[in-house]
């Protein structure tokens, strides 16, 4: 019997009263998710592979759409967008 793991995806939608609600997805391995317009997306999302409590995931999107993890996009917030060249990249525990 095989067992294929499955991943949730979280996105904020808005809704109509303004606010954000959380829109969640399950996807398997090699699935995806297409932002945007289904005939000219935005970008699309890929769940590459699932390993344990490891999920890697590809996002396809033009590169004049800036994408960042959580913490980096909090330390330009805070910071501006000069820190980008600073941020070292997280060690391997």
């Amino acid at each position: 019997m095989v067992v294929r793991a499955g991943c949730a995806i979280f996105l904020s939608v808005e809704v109509a009263t303004g606010g954000s609600q959380m829109l969640v997805i399950t996807r398997r391995e090699g699935e995806e998710v297409v932002i945007g317009d289904p005939e000219n997306p935005l970008g699309v999302i890929r769940i590459a592979t699932i390993k344990g409590d490891r999920v890697r995931i590809a996002l396809d999107f033009p590169r004049e759409i800036a994408v960042h993890r959580r913490e980096i996009a909090s330390e330009i917030a805070k910071n501006g967008p000069a820190i980008v060249g600073k941020i070292r990249p997280a060690s391997k525990e």
